[in-house]
């Protein structure tokens, strides 16, 4: 532009059009950075992570550094190739990634010991199976939180006469100071060997060259210490702070409970009135996150409670019977008892419509998957069997079991020595409160036979149920296995979850809890979980009826006089698929299949160091992801580094120049005079 004493000054317009393509190429690069990132980066997008859990005294599980950790991947095949992580490699720190039958304590401990030479750890499922067995549990589940202590039945605390689960080495009750993730897809798993083999191996066990093949995980944990810290930090931002950061939740779901015939849930019970409790449990665990499968330890037995509670529901003469049968599914057992002792402590509060008086006789399924043999051992606990009228109850309720086996000749119903304690199971917690007759069935005399508790190897080949190859998933959902006749439901919470069965018990809103693989039984901290679901409408469909109720009405029934909620429990379903497998027909289920919370008492009374009850929380995280990628030496990193800085000053320098002569550089020309024609 033409100034009035003739000079000229750089172009407000060319100044503006240089910025406005300087912020073009910035945001190209935007737009770009992610298909950079991903010609870098190898996302691994079937892992899953260990994660920190806590309790009142202590912490467990893994995490990495806040910004995740990396290091040279080795592989580890054999226990000698260890040597190359923990002393001769040149390049530390190292992510190891270690084949499944070496994850054991003993190579743990090694690797914990030189934590200044390893990032991470990354595992591959073992296949076959580790054929000895693997259970990263403890010997002693539950130790402290059943009935025995030193004060009642000293003899039995501790599991001092039977070390239930003697293959558990307590892996996954350590605390690690660096990530360990489960690789869960065997063709990532190549994807990663082949990296390493074509960067990082080199012959006759010299140094490799750069660049190398590197691993970097992230899985940094919020909460440390134990669950009263983790708490009462919480706690102290939920006070004070207008957007408070929660480090750690407590480990929380819901009970499965229905009644054989109905009660009326906004009231109590009579003294009178006895029950029969037939209960399971429905949660498992493994050492990594979300990762249980649980086959033998839960999914067997609360998959016969199930057939159990429809072939009792349909028998002709249920209504007569002169006890009512209530079945209790308890969730996060795994954990110091977290479903029982809730319930116990609701009995006792009165929070609860069936009272502890109101107990008749307690029947619990343990672990039942009868792989050995037919063989049922019915165990029962000496101590409380010392008051002569609850040892004539155990021994008439052990004579009923007797009696109604004989009708079952493919199971032998056996009593163990009566001087042997009971297994980890829900009963203890019962049995604290109060002295009832109870029962523990279990395909076990005295040790477990299964060598995968609490393992990520309690599959379904754990308790031999198999399909054959060529069939599809509809076959499948309907194959009768050798193992058992309820194949539906083995064949959804271990092999396929969303199948056309269990998509058409379930409400239409619950549809994306079914996975395509098997359902997974820890208890978690979001609540209900798919498998407190799934078992809730499972009861409901195998023991409740289907009602002529319009939508609206099921949802609402209080709306019909005939109906009545505080009897019933009433749910919308999908229904199975018409003649022509193109659409739906729903349908209204009326059961009474109910939750009740599964939180342990310790929460709810602010007792977060308790000793009586469960403290058990998982801390909170931000990012949990791992990858692989080149990395350079450092030499080049450095050099890289040097280069960028002075190009970076170099530019700087130049843009400086540029703008202290832009009015040289961007002249506008003159207007051209008028032109005349």
């Amino acid at each position: 532009m033409a100034t009035a004493g003739g000079g000229s000054v750089a172009d407000p317009g060319s100044r503006s059009l240089l910025r406005l393509l300087s912020f073009c190429v910035l945001l190209a690069g935007l737009c770009r950075g992610n298909s950079v990132e991903r010609k870098i980066y190898i996302s691994l997008n079937k892992t899953a992570p260990c994660v920190r859990l806590l309790n009142a005294t202590h912490q467990i599980g893994c995490q990495s550094s806040v910004s995740g950790d990396t290091g040279i991947l080795h592989v580890v095949e054999k226990e000698r190739d260890l040597q190359w992580v923990l002393t001769d490699g040149p390049n530390p720190p190292y992510v190891v990634l270690l084949e499944g039958e070496l994850f054991t304590r003993n190579l743990m401990e090694k690797l914990k010991g030189t934590t200044s030479r390893i990032a991470g750890l990354a595992v591959s499922l073992a296949k076959p199976r580790p054929a000895s067995g693997s259970s990263p549990s403890v010997q002693c589940p539950n130790d402290g939180f059943g009935i025995y202590s030193n004060s009642y039945g000293p003899e039995f605390a501790h599991c001092r006469e039977i070390p239930w689960n003697p293959l558990g080495d307590g892996l996954a009750y350590e605390d690690f100071s660096f990530p360990i993730f489960l690789l869960e897809d065997e063709n990532e798993t190549k994807v990663i060997k082949q990296c390493y083999r074509d960067h990082n191996l080199s012959p006759n066990g010299s140094a490799p060259t750069f660049p190398l093949c590197a691993m970097q995980l992230f899985s940094h944990m919020h909460a440390v210490i134990s669950t009263v810290t983790c708490m009462r930090r919480s706690s102290i931002q939920s006070t004070f702070s207008i957007n408070p950061e929660i480090v750690c939740d407590p480990l929380s779901d819901y009970n499965v409970w229905s009644m054989l015939k109905p009660i009326n849930i906004s009231g109590a019970l009579e003294p009178d009135d006895r029950v029969v409790v037939a209960a399971t449990r429905l949660d498992s665990r493994s050492f990594f996150w979300n990762v249980a499968p649980g086959a033998e330890s839960a999914v067997a037995s609360f998959v016969t409670q199930l057939a159990a509670a429809e072939a009792l529901q349909k028998a002709p003469d249920v209504l007569t019977l002169p006890r009512n049968v209530m079945f209790v599914f308890f969730q996060g057992e795994t954990f110091d008892y977290i479903g029982s002792s809730r319930m116990v402590y609701d009995m006792e509060k009165g929070k609860f419509p069936v009272q502890l008086e109101n107990i008749d006789s307690f029947v619990e399924l343990g672990q039942v998957a009868l792989r050995n043999s037919l063989e049922l051992w019915m165990h029962t606990d000496p101590m409380s069997q010392k008051n002569e009228s609850v040892h004539n109850q155990v021994e008439a309720l052990l004579s009923t079991l007797e009696k109604s086996g004989a009708g079952v000749p493919a199971v032998v119903l056996r009593r163990p020595n009566q001087s042997q304690p009971l297994p980890p199971s829900s009963l203890q917690r019962f049995l604290r409160a109060r002295n009832i007759s109870g029962v523990v069935l279990a395909d076990h005399s005295a040790v477990f036979h299964n060598h995968y508790y609490q393992s990520i190897y309690d599959t379904a080949e754990n308790i031999n149920v198999s399909y054959p190859e060529w069939q599809s998933p509809e076959e499948d959902l309907n194959f009768v296995t050798d193992t058992a006749k309820v194949t539906r439901l083995l064949y959804g919470f271990l092999v396929r979850a969303n199948n056309s069965w269990f998509q058409s018990i379930l409400r239409q809103d619950l549809r994306s809890y079914l996975g395509d693989g098997p359902l997974q039984h820890y208890i978690a901290v979001s609540s209900p979980t798919n498998t407190t679901y799934v078992v809730q409408y499972a009861l409901a469909n195998l023991t409740g009826q289907v009602v002529d109720l319009p939508r609206e009405q099921c949802q609402d029934p209080s709306k019909v006089p005939s109906e009545n909620k505080d009897l019933y429990e009433y749910a919308w379903v999908q229904g199975p698929l018409n003649s022509n497998e193109t659409d739906r027909l729903p349908r209204c289920v009326r059961s009474t299949a109910r939750l009740a919370r599964a939180l342990s008492p310790a929460f709810e009374l602010r007792q977060w160091g308790s000793t009586e009850y469960s403290t058990w929380t998982e801390s909170r995280w931000k990012d949990i992801r791992a990858r692989i990628f080149l990395v350079a030496s450092r030499e080049l990193e450095f050099i890289t580094l040097m280069v960028g800085f002075g190009i970076l000053v170099f530019s700087l320098v130049v843009t400086y120049c540029i703008n202290a002569k832009a009015d040289v550089l961007f002249i506008t020309p003159r207007e051209p005079g008028a032109v005349s024609y």
